[in-house]
C-alpha cells in the first residue's frame, strides 16, 4: 500500500511539473502571439489606409456621374439660399 502511495506521489508530482511547463509555454506563446497580433494590426491599418487614400479618389470620380444630378440639386438650393441670406440694404436716417 505505500508502494502505491509512492508511486502515485511520483506521477503526480511529474503530472504537476509537466502542467507547469505547460503552462508557462501557453503563457509565452500568448505573449508572443499577441505582440505578432498587434504588429500585424498596425501594420493592417497603415497598408490600409495608404490602399484607401490611393484608392478612394478613384471610386468618386467613377461615382462621379452617378452623383452629379444630387450635387447640381445641392448647389442649386445653396446658391438660392445664399442670395436669399444677403444682408439687408443699410437704413439711411431722415434728415432733421
Amino acid at each position: 500500500m505505500i508502494a502505491l502511495s509512492v508511486v502515485m506521489l511520483v506521477i503526480g508530482a511529474f503530472w504537476l511539473v509537466a502542467s507547469v511547463i505547460g503552462l508557462a509555454f501557453k503563457l509565452l506563446f500568448a505573449l508572443i502571439g499577441g505582440l505578432f497580433s498587434i504588429v500585424s494590426g498596425a501594420l493592417g491599418i497603415v497598408l490600409g489606409g495608404m490602399a484607401l487614400v490611393i484608392v478612394a479618389p478613384l471610386i468618386a470620380l467613377a461615382l462621379l456621374p452617378l452623383c452629379l444630378p444630387v450635387l447640381l440639386l445641392v448647389a442649386m438650393a445653396w446658391a438660392i439660399v445664399r442670395v436669399a441670406r444677403q444682408p439687408a440694404p443699410a437704413m439711411t436716417t431722415a434728415s432733421r
